[in-house]
């Protein structure tokens, strides 16, 4: 690496550094009212060696994901108030004996994904009132024997993924005479006796025994006569596993069956299965593709059995009288197989079926096949293929309160679809084609709490729509191309209190052109509006929109996509209940005095991200109408200073959150004006340190009852002056550094035994989610059973989106870049490849898959310079034009995931 690229790492790890030092704490957060005594403190993520110091009588604290490689007597002694401790995801290998012995008000302890080899005889001494103890994904070989004598309330003990072997391993555990439930998978058991685990009865209630290669399983005792619920999944060995339980007495308690992919033959299975006919009220049979799905429900379906799940099967064909042993059951889950048809005689047995699940299959139609399923109340028939539905579709099914229907192909629904659904509570038609309601709901279904229209390409709401659905709570119609909604367009809703309108083309003009909009919802509690294009030019509207909304709470106009303008001063008339204020994002200048004059309950208002840098955007009447107001977020809004808060009067304000703006002082006064302050974050702002900040650093050191969250000054102002240089002169080399250090901290990682958590992180853009939805998921890992990485379903909420794509990509064996013209606009899909390409010059390995949606030449990538040099060495493959037979692409996308990750070739292949 060159001098020049040092430089720029050397840089970036310097801001990072100089970034983590603040008040409060060193870090950890209090996430709990400083008036509380017992408070629940965190300080995960922070790069600690040691254990943090924090209040005496901290009741929780979650130290995870940090460095800690032992836990030293005195750690925690000054912790005796402790009743929860999360140390999971460390690298700890060693605890000294009595490092936990004040804790004796411990409850919780997590120590999962650790380094722990053995639990001696005095690590858990003292913990006399825990209840529950994770040791799971550790390298324990050996427990002692009297190392959980203390542990006298113990009640769950987790132990999966150890290194255990044999079952006598785990003798010293049931010295804790109340435990309850016992989880010991994937411990590499090859056999089970009773004899070596225990010879007396044993409390258990719930027990963990899959991923483990038993061979031989034997019961010769009743060691399990409170046992409910047992786990024998993937278990087995090469088809072959002997099973002796000498009484068949001995399950009368199990109710719970977990029998997912197990490696047995099917008489084997039959073997095992018989020991639990006739007590069995839940069986759960997920991926047994290999086994007679037929012979399966014949040995374990009973009178008394209930709820059978056959996921993941690759069942495409039901046969009449399938189910026939299992008359009884009250719910049927048949989700995530090939189902491509089904008839009128399939269910004709059921008579107390309450729960049909059919979702992730290949229907087209549904055929009125449930037309003798009286009692049925639940049917899933989200993410299939159905493109068509019928009047008798749902006939007779009066019984029924929930219908999923989303993720299909439907573009038209008839009132006649829903005439039979009097009970209907919940119906869910997101993702579809729907491109207009018409008269959907003109007759009902008059019980309707919930309805979801999300995801579909509506682009008119109009009048009266939904005046039969008088009951409806919850409408969601978010992510569709709304542009136009005719007066009294809600009219009837009297009982609705969630309404959500985000993601579509709503204008200024869409919601001032009617003067009834939103009237007739005289309940309604929570309005979405984020993310349209509701753009205000006068100071004053004409009708004040939200004029009939009196039961309002919350409100959210946050990102609207080219800037709110400007908010009227009485854009908020006749809101008198509202409490929450969402206007973040808008490229909002200023704000009248007069905006909140109508809202006496507000007490929450984001104002982030706007550009309120000139001394009077803020003017401090604004506050006066609005004195509950407890919480303000001014992050990221180009403020230079606070003072316009000195005469707000906001005797109430606890949380102040304006970090990422200019501030450079903050004087004594303020802080006297904000006498309920709890929590202050002015992380990155552009402090002096000198005698004008004199009090408040000194104030925010010894406070008792403020915490201040914002970073060491003089250092900041230097390096980011200095940052500031190099991002605008070097800013490419500085990227490669950042990517080039983070796979150097990953790769490292991995060669300490990190294991991947997903199959592949799919890098996509947002326009291509339906494909993702209905096409992508469905086959891998529906039918070819991967487990997939997606930003929607996986990212941890409110974590730097950056970060969240890091530990996505490292924490998957291969990245899936779908691409397309909007792909290679998008700046997060940007990341994302140069993540995914700066990890794979890092490993040398086959870690990425490129998949071209669309068909682009390659000089039409010349802009997009990296792209150009991956597809020049990478292999790739092409989506199928339409009309052509998507097969091979899906079986080619499949060898490509299934290669071991061998040494990059430099070969170019098209696929």
């Amino acid at each position: 690496m060159g001098t020049l690229k040092l430089f720029t790492l050397y840089m970036s790890l310097s801001v990072f550094i100089s970034s983590s030092s603040a008040f409060s704490l060193k870090n950890c957060t209090i996430s709990t009212p400083l008036k509380v005594i017992q408070p629940k403190v965190l300080c995960y993520k922070m790069g600690f060696f040691r254990i943090p110091q924090v209040p005496r009588k901290t009741r929780i604290l979650d130290v995870s994901f940090n460095a800690f490689s032992q836990i030293q007597t005195g750690d925690f002694n000054h912790l005796s108030d402790l009743q929860d401790l999360n140390i999971s995801n460390n690298k700890i290998s060693r605890i000294q004996e009595g490092a936990l012995d004040n804790l004796s008000n411990l409850s919780h302890l997590n120590l999962a994904s650790n380094r722990l080899q053995g639990i001696s005889r005095g690590m858990l001494h003292g913990l006399t009132n825990l209840m529950e103890l994770r040791l799971d994904y550790n390298y324990i070989q050996d427990i002692e024997e009297s190392s959980f004598s203390t542990l006298q309330n113990l009640k769950v003990l987790n132990l999966t993924k150890n290194r255990l072997y044999y079952i006598e391993k785990i003798k010293p555990v049931l010295a804790s005479p109340y435990l309850e439930e016992l989880y010991i998978g994937s411990n590499h058991f090859a056999a089970f006796n009773s004899n070596k685990m225990s010879t007396k009865p044993l409390s258990l209630k719930k027990l963990d025994f899959s991923n483990n290669p038993l061979a031989t399983f034997q019961l010769t005792d009743n060691i399990f006569p409170s046992l409910s619920h047992l786990d024998l999944s993937y278990c087995g060995q090469n088809g072959t596993m002997s099973w002796n339980a000498t009484e068949k007495t001995f399950f009368t308690s199990v109710k719970t069956l977990y029998f997912m992919d197990v490696h047995m033959s099917d008489q084997n299975a039959s073997n095992v299965l018989k020991s639990f006919k006739n007590f069995l009220n839940k069986i759960r049979f997920n991926a047994n593709v290999a086994l007679n799905k037929t012979n399966l429900l014949l040995n374990a379906c009973s009178p008394v059995l209930q709820v059978v799940r056959l996921n993941s099967n690759k069942i495409n064909k039901l046969t009449d009288r399938m189910f026939d042993p299992c008359s009884n059951l009250t719910e049927l889950d048949l989700g995530n197989n090939e189902i491509s048809k089904l008839t009128k005689s399939m269910f004709r047995g059921f008579t107390q079926l309450k729960t049909l699940r059919l979702q992730i299959n290949k229907l087209t139609r549904i055929t009125n096949s449930f037309q003798t399923l009286f009692t049925l109340e639940f049917i899933d028939l989200s993410r299939n293929n159905i493109n068509m539905l019928t009047c008798d579709d749902f006939a007779n099914l009066t019984q029924v309160k929930t219908l999923y229907l989303y993720g299909n192909k439907i573009s038209v629904i008839s009132f006649c679809f829903f005439k039979d659904l009097s009970s209907l509570e919940v119906l869910k038609l997101g993702t579809n084609h729907l491109l207009k309601i018409g008269d959907a709901f003109t007759k009902g279904p008059h019980s309707l709490l919930e309805l979801q229209l999300n995801f579909n390409k509506l682009s008119k709401i109009e009048k009266h729509t939904f005046r039969n659905l008088s009951q409806l709570k919850i409408l969601c119609l978010q992510d569709n191309q709304i542009s136009v909604i005719e007066d009294h367009a809600f009219e009837g809703l009297n009982n609705l209190t969630s309404l959500f309108l985000s993601s579509n083309k709503i204008s200024s003009k869409t919601l001032t052109k009617q003067h009834n909009t939103f009237t007739g919802m005289p309940n309604l509690k929570n309005l979405d509006l984020y993310a349209n294009s509701i753009l205000f030019t006068d100071e004053k509207l004409k009708y004040p929109l939200f004029k009939d909304l009196k039961q309002l709470r919350v409100l959210t106009l946050h990102s609207q996509r080219r800037g709110i303008g400007i908010i009227p001063s009485n854009l908020l008339q006749g809101l008198s209940s509202l409490e929450m204020f969402y206007v973040g994002n808008t490229n909002l200048a200023h704000l009248s005095p007069d905006t909140f004059q109508s809202n006496p309950e507000l007490w929450f208002l984001d104002l982030s991200k706007n550009a309120l840098s000139e001394d009077h955007s803020i003017p401090a009447e604004l506050f006066h109408p609005i004195p509950k107001l407890t919480k303000l977020i001014l992050s990221r809004t180009q403020l230079r200073s606070l003072n316009f808060l000195l005469k707000a009067n906001l005797s109430r304000l606890s949380t102040l959150k304006a970090c990422g703006n200019e501030i450079d002082t903050i004087n004594q006064s303020l802080i006297q004006s904000l006498p309920r302050l709890e929590l202050l974050d002015l992380k990155k702002n552009t402090f002096t340190c000198d005698c004008t900040n004199e009090f408040f650093i000194n104030w925010a050191k010894n406070s008792n009852s403020t915490q201040v969250v914002y970073l060491n000054s003089s250092i900041v102002v230097i390096l980011t002056l200095l940052s500031s240089f190099v991002w605008h002169f070097l800013r490419f080399q500085v990227v490669y550094a950042y990517y080039l250090f983070l796979a150097f901290l990953y790769d490292n990682k991995k060669k300490q035994g990190l294991t991947f958590q997903y199959d592949a992180f799919i890098s996509y853009n947002a326009k291509d989610e339906p494909w993702v939805m209905e096409e992508l998921i469905p086959k891998l890992e529906g039918e070819q059973g991967w487990r997939l990485c997606l930003h929607h379903r996986d990212f941890e909420p409110g974590r730097p989106i950056i970060d969240n794509i890091i530990d996505g990509i490292y924490s998957s064996r291969k990245t899936i870049c779908l691409i397309t013209r909007s792909y290679l606009k998008s700046n997060w899909c940007s990341s994302e490849v140069q993540v995914a390409s700066f990890r794979l010059f890092d490993e040398q390995k086959d870690v990425l898959i490129l998949v071209f949606m669309e068909d682009i030449p390659t000089h039409q990538l010349s802009s997009y310079h990296r792209m150009r040099k991956l597809v020049k060495k990478r292999t790739y493959l092409r989506w199928p034009k339409p009309g052509e037979d998507t097969k091979v692409f899906w079986q080619k996308l499949k060898m490509a995931l299934e290669t071991k990750d061998g040494r990059k070739s430099d070969h170019k292949m098209i696929l």
